[in-house]
């Protein structure tokens, strides 16, 4: 597993349900996870840590769909080293795709779309924003598809508050 926040962390606790050994591997000499899920992931004895490195290659076997390394760079001194991996598995953070709406609408430092709590509406009437560009906390389908699902009711009743029959402004 490669990064050090809560995903990356949450990820190698659960893949010891699948692997006899899980290496996380991160960039810097401490992770960036919520204390409670680094006091998991330390206590548990399938998981090993690889501090100050970034991966370099994905090292294959015979035929490129077999992993069968991860060739790691130390971060300061550029030293490289091979670590014997049957799978490689990346989370090193989300960057939502909202760049095209950069001085449109609200968004907060990390670019993810501001929305009135409870709500979609942006800082923009009319606007409504839902799924991963406003939510960075749970960003999964099921939730992106509630938010979706409000975004078009908050929309229509914008619309008919506009005095715009919805299925006329569709056209």
């Amino acid at each position: 597993m490669i990064g050090g926040g809560n995903t990356a962390v949450e990820e190698a606790l659960y893949l010891t349900h699948h692997a006899d050994h899980v290496t996380l591997v991160h960039r810097r000499d401490t992770l960036r996870a919520e204390k409670i899920l680094q006091h998991r992931l330390f206590a548990n004895p399938k998981i090993g840590v690889v501090w100050d490195h970034v991966p370099d290659e994905i090292l294959a076997g015979g035929t490129p769909e077999v992993v069968t390394g991860l060739r790691l760079k130390h971060a300061r001194t550029g030293a490289t080293r091979d670590l014997a991996v049957d799978g490689v598995f990346v989370a090193i953070g989300h960057t939502p795709n909202t760049a095209i709406f950069a001085g449109q609408v609200g968004m907060d430092e990390q670019g993810y779309i501001q929305t009135v709590p409870g709500s979609t509406r942006t800082s923009v009437p009319g606007v409504f924003a839902a799924g991963d560009v406003q939510d960075k906390v749970f960003r999964q389908a099921v939730t992106a598809a509630g938010t979706g699902c409000m975004a078009a009711l908050e929309a229509e009743k914008f619309l008919a508050e506009q005095g715009e029959s919805p299925a006329l402004a569709a056209d």
